[in-house]
């Protein structure tokens, strides 16, 4: 970790349309009327084209050059080909894009036409994350997928031969109906996909989602009972972690594997605090100050009517020093690499992180960090525990107020 970089901008759209809404899902996206694609689709240019002048207004930084690009969902392949390449024009009409760009679309497995194909390739689309969750067919069914893993087979094949060879698996472990021999199975049907890239989720339980609310509230919509107990899913994540990298996917943060070279680039600024400017629904940035060294926050509505009115921004919150160096901690850590104490002490003084240093000292004899010279990561254990974790580090204040110190 370098500190807050500054030099290059990443675009994060949050594309909500989805053709059918899966029961596990607690994100802002859902199934809408294709007469909103393009009505969204004209906001976010909107946005887009006053970008810096919201920008200027807030006081805050907004590097030209983007060297990231990350289309969320939702599905954003649902969008007609037309509006993708708008889209894709207003980006460069209002920010310089790299000719390296990381440029990344996540898309459904079966739900990417050939035109959609073309009109990605036509943007500069260079990687593809597919939704596959999970390559059993019964498992997907259940959880309102609505692919097999025939399908998943077949859209990797036609991206490679569109050109686009950096790609991405989502799995989940947890999924209603899963057990461990056909996690195994999703696990190992990954590895022979050959992808560079892939990413493991386990399930989250809340109100977000209907799976969710059904599990909390003891019920049986949605197949609730099949879903594997939290000690079953802590016991997947290890066995992902070793498949993937006999597969030669290396873990490089709690949730993400891959060949080496192959690290989501847009995904890696969130983790090492650069700066990104989020667009769209329950969409989030992160921006530096001009002049006092605060970074703002800001994340937009969840709600789409709500969106279409003006100002979008539900949330919005400056963090000074002392918030920046507890988020330097919990989001280095979600890196293998660890956080490097020596950058933190330049950028936030040697007082705080030795304070820091007293909570890492607790940690580590509880066996969830190692810290090892300057350099401070997390254990196999950490990981499972990973929020417990992080919670403490957004206490140190209250660390400097402990007798004795």
């Amino acid at each position: 970790m370098n500190g807050f970089l500054k030099d290059s901008l990443g675009l994060y759209v949050s594309i909500p349309f989805c053709r059918s809404k899966c029961t596990y899902c607690n994100f802002a996206s859902g199934v809408y009327p294709a007469s909103e694609h393009a009505r969204y689709v004209d906001r976010l240019v909107d946005d887009l084209t006053g970008a810096a002048v919201w920008a200027a207004e807030m006081g805050v930084e907004l590097p030209r050059q983007v060297d990231t690009v990350y289309l969320g969902g939702g599905t954003p392949s649902l969008l007609a080909p037309e509006l993708l390449a708008r889209l894709f024009e207003a980006m460069r009409a209002e920010f310089d894009l790299a000719h390296d760009a990381e440029i990344t679309v996540e898309c459904a497995p079966g739900q990417v036409t050939d035109e959609t194909l073309e009109a990605l390739a036509l943007a500069g689309v260079n990687r593809v994350s597919l939704g596959v969750q999970s390559f059993i067919d019964r498992e997907a069914a259940v959880s309102g997928r609505l692919h097999s893993r025939a399908t998943v087979e077949e859209d990797l094949r036609r991206l490679r031969a569109a050109g686009i060879t950096n790609l991405s698996v989502d799995l989940i472990a947890g999924m209603a109906g899963q057990t461990f021999a056909s996690w195994e199975e999703s696990l190992a049907a990954l590895a022979e996909c050959g992808v560079p890239h892939a990413s493991v989720y386990m399930l989250e339980v809340d109100e977000d989602s209907r799976l969710g609310r059904e599990m909390l509230a003891g019920g049986a919509r949605y197949h609730a009972e099949l879903v594997p107990s939290d000690d079953a899913i802590a016991q997947m994540y290890p066995l992902a972690i070793e498949a993937l990298g006999r597969a030669g996917l290396a873990q490089y943060e709690i949730s993400n594997f891959c060949q080496p070279g192959f690290e989501s680039r847009h995904n890696l600024r969130y983790w090492q605090r650069r700066p990104y400017l989020g667009l769209g629904l329950d969409a989030s940035s992160m921006l530096r100050d001009a002049g006092s060294g605060q970074v703002l926050r800001t994340t937009t509505t969840s709600d789409l009517k709500t969106f279409f009115d003006r100002p979008a921004l539900e949330e919005t919150t400056w963090l000074g020093p002392e918030q920046q160096h507890e988020e330097a901690w919990f989001l280095g850590l979600r890196l293998n690499a660890g956080v490097d104490v020596s950058a933190l002490e330049r950028e936030f003084g040697a007082e705080p992180v030795a304070r820091a240093r007293l909570v890492v000292t607790r940690l580590a004899e509880a066996g969830l960090v190692i810290s090892g010279g300057r350099t401070v990561r997390l254990t196999a254990q950490g990981r499972l525990l990973s929020n417990e974790v992080f919670q403490e580090f957004l206490e140190l204040e209250a660390v400097a107020q402990l007798p004795g110190q």
